[in-house]
């Protein structure tokens, strides 16, 4: 399912603490981001599959399932596997590392600084949008291979049928031959 780039990015904030989520959707607002907030996983996953996001911000720890299972969910469908992740992971307890292993596309370390995350989110979202685009254009191709391919059938098509023609016409023009040959032989 390809989803357009909106003209405001739509970012999906996940953490258990509220302080934290009201300090993001505001800072992220005043960048023109617009940011839906959710405390738990399970939620997390339902607005995932309701609507559609350009980026997700995911604690590592939440009290209903764990982030890496909320970023397992995400990877594992064909729907989902390709939304941006950013996990915001603890610093000492290697769940960064974890997560990008588990296919996060990037991770801050909390506490973290508002200008390492934004520039994070912005980076994030511009790769996100040359995927797109580049999946664009791969459609596109295949649609011109296959268009291609169509048109290669029509042609081994009328190059078959004109050499049967040509055969069924020497195969004619060499009885007439036979036949001129035994007139003039009579």
């Amino acid at each position: 399912m390809a989803t357009r780039r909106r003209p405001v990015p739509v970012i999906l904030a996940v953490d258990d603490c509220r302080s934290s989520l009201n300090a993001l959707a505001h800072r992220l607002g005043h960048l023109g981001h617009l940011v839906v907030l959710s405390d738990r996983g399970a939620e997390a996953l339902d607005l995932i599959a309701a609507r559609g996001f350009d980026l997700v911000l995911l604690d590592t720890r939440l009290p209903d399932m764990s982030g890496m299972e909320v970023l397992g969910e995400i990877r594992g469908s064909r729907h989902t596997a390709d939304l941006p992740v950013i996990m915001l992971a603890d610093g000492e307890d290697g769940s960064g590392t974890a997560a990008l292993a588990a296919g996060a596309d990037d991770y801050c370390v909390k506490p973290f600084d508002f200008e390492i995350i934004f520039a994070r989110v912005e980076r994030t979202l511009a790769r996100a949008a040359r995927l797109e685009e580049l999946k664009r254009s791969n459609l596109a191709l295949d649609a011109r291979i296959a268009a291609r391919a169509i048109e290669l059938g029509e042609v081994r098509g009328e190059l078959a049928a004109t050499r049967a023609d040509r055969s069924r016409l020497a195969a004619s023009i060499q009885a007439l031959h036979v036949q001129i040959g035994q007139s003039q032989a009579a």
